[in-house]
């Protein structure tokens, strides 16, 4: 007994050895290096299953390479030259604005897409909507339907989708679904194997082949996108998960996208698919059917600094953001479509295993070059301090800056971690507003009647670091009026938070509130 207590002490020793050696050698944050290195010395067990938990930095251009090896070789052999031009050419990038061209690039850095012109693009903003059209779109599918969820649950609007899936694949449809593993822990096999023997082809989002790999992947790195394509024609992406709380309870945002973008949505998921041991067919063609006639919006464009900077016609968007002024409430229950062909989007996905942070470095990018206003909606408002910092500074310089969060969360630990940044953010003169009644699950940035941001990443250290999101970038004029009167319009549900008020909180909320904010990097 003494010798194996001898064994096992100099194994631990060992291994909090090596772990430190390993936080030596990270590129990461050394204020952070000390932290890990004292909890572990201190708390041997508890702080080893924290930082195989949250600690390690995935974020490694060998690691993304050698997870997508797969995709990786796929795709550089199928995908013909007018994918990759479509993909990565950088040639709508001219279209953008001057003053964001520098984003675009930045968000195009690595896996990421350029931006695409030849876009269409409704805002949706009730669940009731993207339903009816999702289950209309789907039972209008020829060749393939793509489907990656965070939640795909088991309630009355999810069976729906469910056996139209599966209708869809017995009429030969191609039908390939993606669900995440820790979400959708309490659905057990038989409702996946029913869809399998329909024909319907399901894969996990993770396959780790060791129960350590197994315990730090599908415990804290999460697929949270929400994808679908069409035919390769048509895209949703967003907020709304599959269920009756996206579709009838909450108020969220969503879109649904034709035209070049869908692409970006296409690429996206086929890398997480084929990496998660998904099978393709040899013809990559069919996947991207914007490329597979002489499509001019494939070819390399030649477009003038000033065609980028001429102002759109806008009459469309004061229109509708005028109407939607005067419209009750209830008038978020519509979608919005934009109407026109040439909306540019930048489909941008992200995952801690890629070597950048791109969509954290992007929404602090944009916080810092705003200029007028900044409206953000999310229910998890819990920034890393850079873009705390960003959201201060832009406060302090004279921007209107505006955060919506739900009154009350959906989850109970979150509440007081969303108000636990309030304090520094309304000193500063972040302006915090709580949506009262419905929960809003949105997650939207619009700023400088530009830029808009929709898509499935919170404000939080678990979106930016830790799990697999996919946002949109719009660059237009309307669809930035049109988000801003969405924004305004929720304001009409919403409490303001003033400062005064807050500072009078109880004791023990504060308390509370400072204890969840610990745990931060877990929530």
């Amino acid at each position: 007994m003494q010798v194996f207590s001898v064994i096992l002490s100099l194994f631990l020793a060992l291994v909090i050895l090596g772990t430190v050696i390993v936080i030596i050698f990270d590129d990461g944050d050394s204020s952070k290096k000390i932290a890990w290195i004292l909890v572990i010395t201190l708390l041997p067990i508890v702080g080893l299953v924290l930082y195989l938990m949250v600690g390690i930095n995935l974020r490694q251009s060998w690691f993304f390479k050698k997870k997508h090896r797969k995709f990786i070789e796929v795709f550089g052999t199928r995908a013909g030259a007018q994918v990759h031009e479509l993909l990565f050419g950088h040639g709508a990038d001219n279209l953008v604005k001057r003053e964001y061209k520098t984003l675009a690039k930045l968000l195009s850095t690595e896996a990421s897409t350029c931006v695409t012109n030849g876009n269409s693009l409704e805002i949706i903003t009730s669940g009731r909507r993207k339903f009816d059209l999702l289950i209309e779109d789907l039972r209008n599918a020829k060749e393939y339907i793509h489907m990656e969820y965070f939640y795909f649950r088991q309630d009355k609007g999810s069976q729906q989708i469910k056996e139209m899936l599966m209708q869809k694949a017995r009429e030969g449809v191609k039908v390939r679904f993606i669900h995440e593993n820790i979400a959708n822990i309490a659905i057990r096999p038989r409702y996946y194997n029913e869809m399998k023997n329909a024909g319907v082809e399901v894969v996990k989002f993770t396959k780790p082949r060791w129960p350590l790999v197994n315990l730090v992947t599908q415990l804290n790195y999460r697929d949270h996108r929400k994808i679908v394509v069409i035919d390769g024609k048509i895209g949703y992406t967003g907020g709304m998960n599959i269920s009756d709380d996206y579709f009838v309870r909450w108020r969220d945002t969503h879109l649904r996208i034709t035209g070049n973008a869908v692409a970006g949505l296409q690429y996206s998921f086929l890398n997480t698919w084929i990496t998660a041991d998904g099978e393709v067919d040899e013809d990559f063609s069919k996947y991207f059917p914007m490329c597979a006639t002489s499509d001019p919006s494939c070819a390399s464009m030649e477009i003038s600094e000033s065609q980028a900077d001429n102002p759109a016609d806008d009459m469309e968007g004061n229109g509708m953001a005028e109407a939607l002024a005067k419209a009750p409430i209830h008038s978020l229950d519509m979608n919005f479509k934009l109407k026109g062909n040439d909306i540019l989007i930048q489909i941008v996905p992200d995952e801690p295993e890629s070597r950048w942070g791109i969509i954290h470095m992007g929404a602090v990018w944009a916080v810092q070059h705003a200029r007028k206003y900044i409206y953000i909606q999310t229910p998890y408002f819990v920034p890393p301090e850079p873009m705390l910092q960003a959201l201060q500074s832009a406060a302090l310089s004279g921007v209107d800056v505006r955060v919506m969060v739900p009154k009350k969360a959906d989850l109970f630990f979150m509440g007081p971690a969303n108000r636990s940044y309030f304090t520094e953010c309304l000193k500063a003169g972040v302006k915090i507003y709580e949506r009262e009644g419905r929960f809003i699950h949105s997650k939207t940035f619009v700023s400088d009647d530009y830029l808009s941001e929709i898509g499935s990443a919170n404000m939080d250290f678990r979106s930016f670091n830790l799990d697999y999101e996919l946002n949109a970038y719009i660059y237009d004029i309307t669809a930035a009026k049109v988000n801003k009167a969405i924004f305004l319009k929720d304001m009409e549900a919403s409490k303001e938070v003033t400062l005064e008020e807050w500072m009078k909180r109880p004791l023990y909320r504060k308390i509370v509130q400072r204890i969840i904010r610990l745990f931060a990097a877990l929530l």
